[in-house]
């Protein structure tokens, strides 16, 4: 069975055979190309869970996802769907990245802070934004006063994680 085929179907709020998919993934280099090329499927619930994969590969491997970065900044960057940009935000704050490929890491990130409206995306480009900032000053001046915005935003989860970071930013 193929990878699409194990990430589809079932409940659209579940992660269904992420963690199968990613042990396979894990010792496969076939199938890790597998699982990223999922990330382009038709189906909006395989997208989300092939990122949630690739997601998990690069907390435990980030080595891994060297190869497909420039895609990511490039392709996957330009795919709309909310889940997609929140595991994007998390696979750039893991993998190594040069520093061209940072800057362009920071711009995406920038723009999805500015223009996301989903709880998800704002809190995990904000968390991996904050990451970033933590050793360049310029990014961290223009983080703070976006981070103080959002301590007024009305979900508490973006507030509560804007103040968070909001904290350690100014240690």
């Amino acid at each position: 069975m193929g990878i699409a085929e194990r990430l589809s179907g079932g409940d659209p709020r579940s992660l269904g055979q992420v963690d199968q998919v990613v042990g396979c993934a894990l010792g496969d280099s076939d199938r890790l190309h597998e699982l990223f090329c999922c990330l382009f499927a038709d189906d909006p619930i395989v997208r989300m869970r092939a990122a949630d994969g690739l997601e998990k590969v690069a907390r435990r491997q980030p080595a891994l996802l060297v190869p497909y970065v420039d895609r990511l900044l490039a392709e996957v960057s330009a795919i709309e769907q909310p889940s997609v940009q929140w595991h994007l935000a998390q696979i750039l704050g893991e993998v190594p990245l040069t520093a061209g490929q940072r800057r362009r890491a920071v711009e995406i990130l920038k723009r999805n802070v500015e223009h996301s409206d989903d709880w998800i995306v704002l809190n995990l480009t904000m968390e991996s934004l904050a990451g970033f900032a933590q050793d360049d000053v310029e990014l961290r001046r223009w983080l703070l006063p976006v981070l103080r915005r959002r301590l007024a935003d009305r979900r508490k989860a973006v507030a509560k994680r804007a103040g968070r970071l909001l904290e350690q930013l100014q240690q």
